[in-house]
Parts: structure tokens; C-alpha cells; sequence
């Protein structure tokens, strides 16, 4: 079932696939990925590489390769189950294929795994994922800017993301956290970000760890005049976070998202028919002053 779910996933999404290979990042994952596959089925290589098959053809898989393909399907199949965004089921493929192509390049050869193992480094070091850049309606805050946009204003209510660039699972969320935005921002809930990895004493007066092994990034803060009134994902006595899911429907249902956009839409509402009363006051008074002055003429 859930080789077939991501098999709708790949085609249902393969446009926007399609456009993620044009760029350098994901085209040279891809490359990596697949470079066990094309060493072993170029002519001209593969006769020259070791095999444990019968009958010696060298150009094909023995059956411990063969293994760990399938191992390999096993094990992101696994992780894909808990992916919430495209992004992060295409990273659990690289990621994982990457990690095989050691296995394999290692096992036919020494020399051809460290060669691997420094293409990935240089790739790691040299290339990053690219940021998201599409539509969203997000404050973005610094270390001395944040305390005085969440206080400014007590009937606004900010639920804020503290994230770090270098962290996969923030890249992943960026598009959700965005799409968020564009629908639920309004005049008395906004949505704000701040890049704890820089700024590492907001982190400590939010209290929320930076650091990897706690697996608290992305954190997601509901806050209200200054005052924290939710998070997730929540933290143990331990400081390591409780594991939460990431997707629109629980950040919908969790932070009450639906409810406080509706008493927002009613609040405007309500503010823009008195602006129109109080608008119509000043030309009727100006009516008024008018007969006055025709009267005094006569």
C-alpha cells in the first residue's frame, strides 16, 4: 500500500520534480544516487569490476547487491511513512541511496569507496538545498526586533517558527509554514520566523535547543502580548521533544487556527461598518450647515 501511495506522489507531483532536477542541488543527488547503477552497466567498466555471480558476467548484480537494493526499498518505504512534504520523501530517497552506494562502492572496491565518499564531502560542502522562495506573509525577526513586535500589539496574536537554515527538517517545513500564512493571516493572527542558529540567546529565552539530538527544530510557538501559550512539538523533563507530525491538518487542529481566524474575520467586520458610520457623520453635518447658512441669506 504504501509503494503504491508513493507511486501516485511521484507522478501526481512529477512537473514540479521535473523542475527541482534543473537545479544543481537536487541534479547532482540524483547523479550520486545512481552511480553505483551506472558504474555497474557502463561498457567498458563493468568488465573490469569484481563479481560473485556464477557465471562471472560482471555487468549485471550478484545476488548481495541484489540484497541491498532491497533493503535499501525497505528502509525508505519505512521513513517515507512518516514524511509529511514531497521535499522530505525525496530526501529520504537521496539520503538513503547515498548511504548504499557507499555499501556497494566499498564492497567492490577500496579505492572506488573513498573516491565516492569524497564526492559526496565536496558535494555536502560545496552545495546546499535550495531556500524556499515562494509566496508567504511572514515577519521575519532578529534578536532585537522580535520582543517588540510580539509585545506592540496585545489583540494580535503571532504564532512563530524558530527554525535554522542548516537544518533539513525546517527546510521540509518552510513551504507548510508558508502555505499556512497565506491562509490564515489576518489583522489579529500573524505568523513570524526567527533563525535561532544565529540568534542563540532568543533561543535560550524561548527555550528551545538548537542542538540536533534534541529535535526540537522546527519549533513552532503560539505567543500572545509576549506571553507563550503553546508549542510544538512539546519537551520532556529530559529536553528532548515529543514526537509530532508537522502537517498542515495538526497545526490546524492543534493551534485552534480556524477558530481564531473566524473571531479575526468577525472583528474586522465589525471595526469597518463603524468606520462607515462614523464616515457618513461629518457629510451630515455638513448638510446641516448648509441650510443654516441658506436661511441666514434669506
Amino acid at each position: 500500500m504504501g509503494l503504491i501511495t508513493g507511486l501516485f506522489s511521484f507522478f501526481y507531483n512529477l512537473p514540479k520534480i521535473y523542475k527541482w532536477f534543473l537545479k544543481p542541488y537536487y541534479l547532482l543527488s540524483f547523479l550520486l544516487c545512481i552511480a553505483f547503477l551506472a558504474v555497474r552497466k557502463c561498457p567498458g567498466v563493468c568488465e573490469h569490476l569484481p563479481s560473485q555471480r556464477e557465471d562471472g558476467n560482471s555487468c549485471d548484480f550478484d545476488w548481495r547487491e541484489l540484497e541491498i537494493f532491497m533493503f535499501l526499498s525497505a528502509i525508505v518505504m519505512m521513513k517515507n511513512r512518516r514524511a509529511i512534504t514531497l521535499e522530505q520523501h525525496i530526501g529520504n530517497i537521496f539520503l538513503f541511496s547515498k548511504v548504499a552506494n557507499v555499501v556497494l562502492f566499498f564492497r567492490v572496491d577500496l579505492r572506488f569507496g573513498l573516491l565516492y565518499v569524497t564526492l559526496c564531502v565536496v558535494f555536502l560542502i560545496t552545495c546546499k538545498p535550495p531556500i524556499y522562495m515562494g509566496p508567504e506573509y511572514i515577519k521575519y525577526f532578529n534578536d532585537k526586533t522580535i520582543d517588540e513586535e510580539l509585545e506592540k500589539d496585545s489583540r494580535v496574536t503571532w504564532l512563530v517558527e524558530f527554525y535554522a537554515n542548516w537544518s533539513p527538517e525546517c527546510q521540509c517545513f518552510a513551504p507548510v509554514f508558508a502555505d499556512l500564512s497565506l491562509r490564515y493571516n489576518c489583522p489579529g493572527l500573524r505568523f513570524g520566523k526567527i533563525d535561532i542558529g544565529r540568534y542563540a540567546s532568543v533561543a535560550e529565552k524561548y527555550k528551545v535547543s538548537p542542538s540536533p539530538l534534541s529535535k526540537q527544530l522546527p519549533s513552532l510557538l503560539m505567543l500572545h502580548a509576549g506571553r507563550e501559550h503553546m508549542r510544538r512539538p512539546q519537551v520532556d523533563k529530559k529536553g528532548r521533544a515529543v514526537s509530532w507530525s508537522f502537517t498542515e491538518e495538526n497545526i490546524i487542529r492543534e493551534f485552534n487556527l480556524n477558530e481564531i481566524f473566524e473571531k479575526c474575520k468577525k472583528l474586522s467586520k465589525g471595526r469597518s461598518e463603524k468606520i462607515e458610520e462614523l464616515g457618513s457623520i461629518p457629510q451630515e453635518d455638513d448638510h446641516l450647515g448648509e441650510e443654516l447658512e441658506s436661511k441666514k441669506d434669506k
